[in-house]
């Protein structure tokens, strides 16, 4: 049977706000990656502290993690938060290349530029990116990775539900109540918006519509189906040999208990968190509750660091 700690949300302060981009400032960035593209990132935080990559799902971008991020430069690391190809401000791939592969060569850039070995942390797609990553790398460009509600098999249900929700919308929204409608249809558990403004950050406007900020071919690309990755990522899972946190939400239709047993016997030293309350966009349907779990787990690495440091 599959253990994980559970965690439950809690009425308290959220971490963040817009004063914190005062108090610590954060700018965007571009890395060069594959192909001579270039990919929009956050970065922000105390430069001389530990590094933190915030990779975001199929579909969003680097500011789904905003209230993450705000948390992590909070708690004093230095955080890089990525636009994925074709996705928010980074280039779209003028020939459409989206494959797993791509993004796992672009990520790998990303890092090659980051002076010391980061914590990764991937939602989703981000997460599969980051085992493939890891995984598969000949040397250690990690010393942490994060999975949050992703696993080398996962079930097609709930991903059929994400690809029915964006398929839906591509002939875009004539305003920005009609875009927070579809997400809050899409996801009813989470209240709707009573200013929806923030979306705008996920939208792009043209001749006077509002469609999301990601290249529409990127929805061509079906290797992403278990059919075709989970032997990959199960082969980069027992390869990882670095500290690694699943993190899973609570009703989440795309990773279940049977995915969690299967990810423990590929990865026993795993640790795993179950975030009640929360479906498969685990830090905005609890984002206090994520954010402790993933400040805990980091902390636990750099005590460990430490302890080896001093020895």
């Amino acid at each position: 049977m599959h253990e994980c700690l559970a965690y439950r949300h809690h009425s308290r302060p959220t971490f963040g706000g817009p004063l914190l981009a005062k108090l610590y400032g954060y700018a965007m960035h571009r890395f060069k990656v594959t192909g001579g593209l270039s990919v929009a990132a956050d970065v922000g935080g105390d430069v001389q502290n530990p590094v933190v990559v915030l990779l975001h799902g199929g579909g969003q971008t680097r500011h789904s993690w905003r209230k993450g991020f705000d948390a992590l430069v909070e708690a004093g690391y230095h955080v890089v938060s990525l636009d994925a190809r074709g996705h928010g401000d980074s280039d779209w791939a003028p020939d459409g290349d989206y494959r797993l592969d791509a993004l796992v060569s672009d990520l790998r850039s990303v890092l090659a530029q980051i002076p010391e070995m980061p914590i990764v942390i991937g939602a989703s797609l981000g997460g599969m990116t980051g085992l493939a990553a890891v995984g598969e790398a000949q040397a250690p460009i990690a010393r942490a990775l994060v999975l949050v509600d992703i696993t080398p098999g996962y079930d097609t249900r709930g991903t059929d539900h994400i690809a029915a929700f964006m398929n839906a919308n591509l002939d875009g929204f004539g305003s920005i109540d009609e875009a927070a409608d579809a997400v809050a249809r899409y996801n009813p558990n989470r209240p709707r918006p009573k200013n929806p403004e923030g979306l705008r950050r996920n939208l792009r406007e043209r001749d006077g519509r509002l469609y999301w900020h990601w290249d529409p071919r990127f929805l061509s690309h079906g290797e992403l189906h278990p059919d075709f990755v989970q032997g990959r990522l199960e082969a980069a899972a027992q390869r990882v040999r670095v500290a690694t946190l699943l993190i899973r939400g609570g009703f989440s239709d795309v990773i279940g208990d049977e995915q969690v047993d299967a990810f423990r016997k590929l990865m026993p030293a795993a640790e795993c968190v179950t975030v009640a309350g929360a479906g498969h966009m685990v830090a905005g349907d609890r984002n206090d509750a994520f954010n402790r779990g993933i400040l805990e787990f980091i902390a636990r690495q750099d005590n460990r660091s430490e302890s080896a440091y001093s020895r």
